[in-house]
């Protein structure tokens, strides 16, 4: 089974925006973009690499967030149009979750935003799981073939200057019963989320940016014995075992799919898994090159 990964589209619609939609976390993140980002992330390299994923044939796609760059409802409906339009896989093979830019506000949060453009995607093949809010849509699950894919939501609106993820505790009481279950335990685990379980961060850049309750979902692995988590958030594509009582994971990153950079393992493009019975994924990189508008085959580098 081959699975595409691709992460933090971060696409950017202002068109008509009214000026008050900035009177919160938005001014701050417009800033942002003014001074460096909107130099750096292309929308039209999202548009090449989903339709690369189309054209190359993979069994499953999973976004890991951040499609938007402000959870504007303009942004929203650019990131649908990318899925269905340019991607143009069947729903039932496409996984997407938030990211921290797709609750950028509280507003977001509360309108169910994310959920309200891409709720046929959030559909769940255990009951019990997956709903109308976007608090308890998830984890969502679904399984293929040999794999049960687990999405989970880290997404939370924060404070200015802070991007840091959580699941809470009803996100993992739920992802506790589902990894019990027998669907899933007789299958290999694609646990997808928006921030890196493990990252080697500073303890304030941890608290900023990183995954806060990261041990309590460390603590429901450790009776996994093999399986991939897959995440974007750090715009780096990278691989990192994560080692459970029973065997290991492979933790593995996309970078942001509309980067521009001269780093390779920070350049846009995804990530395809290819998953062997018995042994661990077999994992790639393809790398955008915008000269040729073509990709290059590239690894995951080890991170940590």
């Amino acid at each position: 089974m081959k699975i595409a990964h691709f992460s933090d589209l971060h696409l950017l619609a202002l068109d008509d925006v009214p000026a008050r939609r900035f009177l919160n976390k938005r001014l701050t993140g417009l800033v942002n973009l003014r001074l460096k980002r909107a130099s750096v992330h292309r929308p039209e390299y999202v548009r090449a690499i989903a339709r690369e994923i189309a054209r190359i044939g993979v069994d499953h796609v999973v976004v890991t967030g951040d499609l938007t760059n402000l959870a504007l409802e303009s942004e929203f409906e650019l990131a649908r149009d990318v899925i269905e339009r340019q991607l143009g896989l069947d729903i039932s093979r496409v996984t997407i979750i938030p990211g921290n830019h797709d609750l950028y506000t509280r507003g977001a949060l509360r309108t169910r935003r994310f959920e309200r453009y891409f709720a046929p995607w959030l559909q769940s093949d255990l009951p019990g799981t997956g709903s109308s809010a976007i608090a308890s849509s998830f984890p969502v699950v679904k399984l293929r073939g040999p794999a049960a894919i687990v999405a989970v939501s880290s997404a939370v609106p924060r404070l200015p200057l802070v991007a840091a993820g959580e699941l809470g505790r009803v996100q993992l009481e739920s992802l506790a019963r589902i990894l019990e279950h027998e669907e899933v335990r007789k299958r290999t685990l694609v646990l997808a989320l928006h921030h890196p379980v493990a990252h080697a961060w500073s303890p304030v850049k941890a608290y900023l940016e990183g995954l806060r309750d990261a041990g309590a979902l460390l603590s429901l692995l450790e009776t996994v014995r093999s399986g991939l988590v897959l995440h974007g958030h750090l715009h780096r594509r990278a691989q990192r075992a994560l080692l459970t009582r029973t065997g290991e994971l492979q933790q593995l990153g996309a970078t942001s799919a509309s980067l521009h950079d001269t780093a390779l393992d920070r350049m846009a493009g995804f990530n395809v898994y290819e998953l062997r019975e018995g042994g661990p994924a077999r994992a790639a990189a393809f790398i955008y090159e915008p000269e040729t508008a073509t990709f290059r085959a590239g690894s995951l580098p080890p991170h940590g």
